[in-house]
């Protein structure tokens, strides 16, 4: 059974899975600039294992697992690695929608979401609740693991109201995922609040003890690459997950800092506005882009008005004339 996470160099750092964020144009755009000695792993967006099943809902839930030409290129060249995430609560259809995707998908592993914490989906018993049904959360992974031979890895969170970190760990542990990738806040924090890295060093400790084997990253709040080794130096990990971070800098893989142009920044906005037409002109809905445009303009003359008259663009064409008419913009690749 082939298992990247044991083959990768450490420390292993990996793009998190986001929901509207992480799909093939975005993962494009960051692994166009990111160094592959630094990221090493990204994820698709989460897929509903319910809507995967569904007759008629399947083609709209499976574009989150759409990878453009474009991308696998790139992904093959540079030899990053694509999971592809998954969620819901029934073993059956884990087991089902793990080996189709197995079988229809050219993904490197399958990553299974025990960490979302959104109120409706932990209502419905998925995600972050399953933090609270360990016995079924090992049924889960177990029936996944027997549909796939790819390496099944798992994000979660430190608990659900309070701390279970090493209890939590412990359980899934007694599986043997490929990694574990913990995030420390509890379902309750939300995105609120500071993550602990003491807690997820204490989920990084339980794993030495039992299963030294499964690969160990910490996700919350990293927003260098420089602060990333620091984190994994400090708490004995094996890498860490980026998530909001690359909202703050796009070039955050890379082991050398630099300063960005204002000129690169527009061409970054540029090319993902390009890479967007091309994946889903006439598919998705155009404002999907404008998430991304803070990304990239910032921290230069004229940014906020820039943003501005992006925020009322209503086309793709009109996104490039406004590029066009800047002054740091001569002429467009």
């Amino acid at each position: 059974m082939p298992n990247f996470w044991k083959d990768l160099s450490k420390p292993v750092f990996a793009l998190a899975p986001m929901e509207d964020v992480t799909d093939t144009s975005f993962r494009e755009v960051v692994e166009r600039i990111s160094d592959p000695l630094v990221l090493k792993v990204l994820f698709t967006e989460f897929t509903s294992i319910d809507g995967m099943n569904h007759p008629k809902g399947r083609v709209r839930v499976a574009e989150r697992l759409i990878v453009s030409e474009s991308e696998r290129q790139i992904l093959k060249e540079r030899n990053f690695k694509l999971v592809a995430q998954i969620w819901g609560k029934n073993p059956e259809i884990f087991n089902k929608v793990a080996r189709e995707i197995t079988d229809e998908y050219d993904f490197d592993g399958l990553d299974i979401n025990m960490g979302c914490p959104v109120k409706n989906v932990v209502k419905n018993g998925c995600c972050s609740a399953l933090i609270a049904q360990p016995n079924l959360a090992k049924e889960i992974i177990q029936a996944t693991m027997e549909a796939t031979h790819l390496p099944v890895s798992v994000k979660t969170r430190t608990g659900i109201k309070t701390h279970d970190t090493e209890e939590w760990v412990a359980s899934l542990l007694e599986t043997k995922p490929a990694a574990i990738i913990l995030h420390g806040r509890t379902q309750k924090q939300q995105s609120d609040g500071l993550a602990d890295w003491n807690e997820i060093a204490k989920g990084a400790r339980i794993r030495d003890e039992i299963n030294p084997e499964t690969r160990f990253l910490g996700n919350g709040d990293v927003f260098s690459f420089s602060h990333g080794e620091e984190l994994i130096r400090r708490y004995g990990l094996d890498g860490v997950m980026v998530g909001r971070g690359i909202f703050h800098n796009p070039w955050l893989f890379n082991a050398v800092s630099s300063e960005h142009t204002t000129e690169e920044k527009l061409y970054q906005l540029l090319q993902h506005t390009r890479i967007f037409e091309s994946n889903w002109g006439g598919k998705k809905n155009f404002n999907i882009l404008k998430r991304f445009y803070k990304i990239y303009t910032n921290d230069f003359p004229g940014a906020a008005r820039l943003r501005a008259e992006l925020m009322e663009t209503k086309t793709f064409e009109e996104v490039y004339q406004i590029i066009r008419n800047q002054e740091y913009i001569r002429e467009i690749h």
